[in-house]
């Protein structure tokens, strides 16, 4: 089987007899560049620095949560 896929190019789509490019031409390259593009993603998707970003945002939430005030009891003086 030889090697068609061409990643990252300029696809040239060649027209048929009545100078039309056919529906699966489009289809191929555009099935061929979404997964590409889904490798990248799968790939970035299983990265440790991505995955630790929701440990990194629940730290900074942590830190920048502002402090429950201290409610003061009120004193009354009965008359």
């Amino acid at each position: 089987m030889a090697n068609t896929r061409h990643k990252d190019v300029t696809w040239l789509l060649w027209p048929d007899a009545a100078n039309r490019v056919t529906h699966d031409q489009i289809q191929c390259a555009v099935l061929m560049d979404l997964r590409d593009e889904l490798k990248k993603l799968n790939a970035l998707l299983h990265c440790g620095n991505f995955l630790r970003i929701p440990y990194y945002l629940d730290t900074i939430r942590k830190q920048t949560a502002r402090r429950k005030k201290k409610r003061v009891k009120a004193v009354t003086r009965g008359h």
